[in-house]
């Protein structure tokens, strides 16, 4: 073997750790994402909640609205493996709230009633933006550990494969006046 072999050798020996390496790095920093986008999306779905519970207990609406509410804003901050249908119920429970025609009558004299939607709204959004958020952290995580070099290598560890976060979080009903805003929001 000539000096100009062993050269070449180890020249490519060196650029595949060095490209092993970079893609070990990237999948490391998508996770480390994905883990941030998943605890900002958890904090916005704790803050939806608890806007609507902060609302079932407002007084503004009548006591088995309430009750139904307050169930379903419990429910979905004590259900944490599997938390898409009881988030998805509260948001129902929310729609269903805000259908109410008198409900939007009683808003209009209480001023208080006013800053609770418009926080409440602000919560809705967050929640919409942070799973939008993650499901793109999952989408990316997963197309870069799909790749044959983090398979054959093992470049994940023990890592599970990351699932996608699905949700009903539109506040406006389906079909509804503005059901084809990507953005939901209250209609008051």
């Amino acid at each position: 073997m000539t000096v100009i072999t062993s050269f070449i050798i180890i020249a490519v020996l060196a650029l595949t750790g060095v490209y092993v390496s970079w893609r070990a790095g990237r999948l490391d920093r998508l996770h480390a994402r994905l883990e941030a986008a998943r605890f900002a999306l958890d904090a916005a779905l704790v803050r939806r909640s608890s806007v609507a519970l902060e609302l079932a207990s407002s007084g503004l609406l009548d006591p088995a609205t309430s009750l139904l509410l307050a169930g379903a804003a419990h429910d979905a901050r004590a259900a944490q493996p599997a938390r898409e249908q009881p988030e998805s119920d509260l948001t129902r429970a929310l729609r269903a709230v805000f259908s109410q025609p008198e409900f939007r009558s009683s808003l209009a004299a209480a001023e208080d009633a006013q800053e609770l939607l418009a926080e409440l709204e602000g919560a809705a959004h967050q929640v919409f933006l942070a799973r939008k958020f993650y499901n793109d952290a999952v989408a990316v995580t997963q197309a870069a550990r799909r790749r044959w070099l983090a398979r054959a290598l093992r470049l994940a560890g023990n890592a599970a494969m990351p699932e996608f976060f699905e949700i009903d979080d539109s506040l406006v009903p389906a079909g509804g006046p503005d059901a084809e805003a990507d953005i939901p929001h209250l209609t008051t």
